[in-house]
């Protein structure tokens, strides 16, 4: 079978195939440090509109969850909805600067793409995009990327996924790109 075609480039092909992008980030673990509201929270929201080019919404907690020292309306995470050209600029960052850019990065799993069609990927640190300046950001905090396209479906989202070039592992491969029930060859 032949490689599909990538097409990093086709911006009109991302705009057909997806609705919107949400990106977010929890900040609930930061939220318990002195100063959250002040210091903290402030560097977040700069850093997440850094890297999707608009401010994000806060979002508090709905209500008071004792084991997670949670109280209702306290700030638990950031979020951020991407439509249009803006939506195009992020997908196709995230798929040819940040991804590579991520330790030890093989590939997506496939399972990231869900019955809906929707594709999810995280990201440990928010330090391998490009516009976020180490020097300028002590603070780091994951995010969370979920890829809406318009019709849901998995099997023609995940082939038009594939054809843009979102690097997805083979199918029947496990962790480590060895395949299901093989052995893994020795050096």
């Amino acid at each position: 079978m032949a490689e599909p075609k990538k097409n990093y480039n086709d911006r009109k092909a991302i705009r057909a195939l997806l609705e919107k992008a949400v990106v977010d980030a929890g900040v609930g673990r930061l939220s318990q440090q002195p100063n959250f509201e002040e210091k903290i929270l402030p560097q977040v929201m700069r850093d997440l509109a850094a890297v999707t080019g608009q401010r994000p919404q806060i979002r508090r907690a709905k209500e008071s969850i004792a084991g997670f020292k949670i109280r209702e309306g306290q700030v638990v995470g950031l979020r951020v909805t991407l439509r249009g050209a803006k939506m195009v600029d992020f997908f196709e960052r995230l798929i040819t600067i940040v991804l590579p850019r991520v330790r030890d990065f093989n590939g997506l799993e496939r399972s990231a793409i869900d019955q809906g069609g929707t594709l999810n990927v995280g990201v440990r640190d928010h330090l391998v995009f490009p516009e976020i300046s180490p020097e300028k950001s002590p603070i780091t905090f994951s995010l969370g990327a979920s890829m809406v396209p318009k019709k849901k479906d998995h099997e023609k989202s995940l082939a038009a996924f594939l054809e843009l070039g979102v690097p997805l592992k083979k199918e029947g491969t496990g962790k480590g790109g060895v395949k299901k029930g093989g052995k893994k060859k020795r050096k």
